[in-house]
Order: structure tokens, then sequence, then C-alpha cells
């Protein structure tokens, strides 16, 4: 049985990735949604033309929502009450759904699934996967995967349609929304992406005192490299002595004692509604 799916904002950034997996997925058939010139363009660059959100939505098996997610809830409020009975809304990201702006209908499942990207410790030869750093294309990934609401049934499912849009797969996690939204934005943003965008500072900043820049950054990317194989276990020995102060004397310097609590629901519920709401941030900075 081959499963109608309707992606929505097939023409975007994110569509466009999913597009041009599910144009060679024979296994489901595609209903592409965009109404944006630019989108439509690159739909027919691919030889492909757009169907009318609600035609789509209505004969659908799957509805994928490839869209921002500051726009989630607004378009989710147009689709649900178009969707058939039994079937399965599929959404890439967890804020909208974590903060309950999908509409709720008893009679259609919630599937959520995001991406892992590419590790940086693999096993990738291929210089091409080597340099897939989002994944989807050459470098294997792993997944996340959640059912917010529906049966077993839509889960095998979802699972399927997720593995399709981001192979090559490594592995596939089962998890809670509650705890892909732990995952994302609280680790892998909130905390991850903030040290990553710290590390970079500091670089600039080494460059600014006179370190030449490629001095700098060779040194730094290096350290980055076996620091995190030393931290997560894949380098085989632990930091010196004299690291090991470095790093209390730097945790003391520049975080906050409670920064953990970042994870805490309150504060999750916090920072996802200031990422939907970019407006809410900058009024507090002023």
């Amino acid at each position: 049985m081959r499963h109608v799916i309707a992606l929505i904002g097939a023409g975007g950034k994110m569509g466009c990735r999913l597009t041009d997996r599910f144009m060679d997925a024979p296994a489901y058939e595609m209903r592409y949604v965009e109404i944006s010139e630019s989108g439509l363009t690159r739909l027919g660059e691919r030889g492909l033309t757009a169907t009318l959100q609600h035609e789509a939505v209505s004969e659908a098996d799957v509805v994928i929502l490839a869209v921002p997610d500051v726009l989630i809830g607004k378009i989710a409020s147009g689709i649900v009450p178009d969707m058939k009975p039994g079937s399965l809304l599929m959404l890439l990201d967890p804020a909208a759904a974590y903060l309950g702006m999908v509409p709720e209908r008893a009679d259609i499942a919630v599937f959520l699934a995001h991406p892992c990207h590419p590790p940086i410790f693999n096993d990738e030869t291929d210089p091409l996967a080597r340099r897939d750093y989002f994944g989807g294309i050459h470098a294997k990934q792993s997944i996340v995967c959640a059912l917010m609401r529906g049966s077993e049934q839509h889960y095998a499912l979802g699972e399927a349609i997720a593995q399709t849009m981001y192979a090559p797969i490594l592995r596939t996690h089962r998890i809670t929304m509650e705890q892909m939204a732990m995952l994302e934005p609280s680790m892998a943003e909130t905390v991850g992406a903030t040290c990553a965008t710290i590390l970079r500072e500091a670089m600039d900043e080494a460059v600014r005192r006179g370190v030449p820049y490629e001095a700098a950054r060779d040194f730094m990317l290096g350290h980055i490299n076996i620091e995190l194989a030393i931290v997560f276990g894949e380098a085989g020995n632990p930091f010196s002595d004299a690291a090991l102060v470095a790093i209390e004397y730097g945790k003391q310097q520049m975080l906050r004692p409670d920064w953990k609590q970042v994870f805490e629901p309150e504060s999750l519920r916090h920072n996802i509604d200031l990422m939907l709401n970019p407006g809410k941030l900058e009024q507090a900075v002023e």
C-alpha cells in the first residue's frame, strides 16, 4: 500500500531537503504544497508542481510540516481540521507541540522526528560524507522519534518515513516528546550551541590580542578535537592534572553554579516561548 504524503512547505529550505528525498522514494505518493514564489520556483526546477493545500491535506495519510517553528501553530490550525480521520501529522521539531500549539483532534495521530546530525566521531571514509555536516545526503546519522498521540501502527509509519527523510540512518531512538524538548533546545542549542559560540569568541579574542588567525584556529580546532574525545570517552586517556585545574577555574569564572536549571520544565517552556516569540527576548534585553 502506498501512503499519500502531503509535504507542507515543500519548496522551503528544509522542505527542499525532504522533497529531494521523497522524489527517490517510490513507496510514497507525494503531494507537494508550497505558496511562496521562491518555493514554487525551486519545485519547478525539480520538475514538480504544487498541489493546493486543502486538496493535498484532505486526501493525505500523512501530513508533514516542513515550515519554520514560529509558524507551526498558525499553519497547523488551518491544516488539522482538514485532515482525514486516522491520518498522521508529522512535526520536525518538538517546540510547538511542547507548548501546546498544535490543535487537538482525538481522531488523528501526532508524531515527532528530529535528526541527530552526523556525529563528530564516526567511521566515514568518503570525503563527501566527511563534509556532510547536516546529514541526510552522504553521512550516516541517528534520529530521535516520539509519538505524541496515536497507535503503534502510527508510530511504525512515522518512523519509516523519518528514516526515509533522514537517510542514511545510523540508529533510531524512540523517546518521549518531553525528552525530545530536553535534547532540543536545552541540551543541543541552549547549552551546546552556546558553548560552541563561546569557543569561537575565545578564538577571536586571542586573535584580537595578537595571535595570528591561522595559528589560533589550528590550535583551537585541534584542542576541541582531543578535548571532546577525552570528555566523551573516545580518547582512552584523561585530562592532565593541570588541565583539570584550568577546567575548574574556567567553570568558576564563566558558569553560574545553577546553570543546569535550563533543563527544568519551567525554564524549558520559557526558553521555547522565547524561541517562538523572539520579540519577547528583545523586550527583556531592553
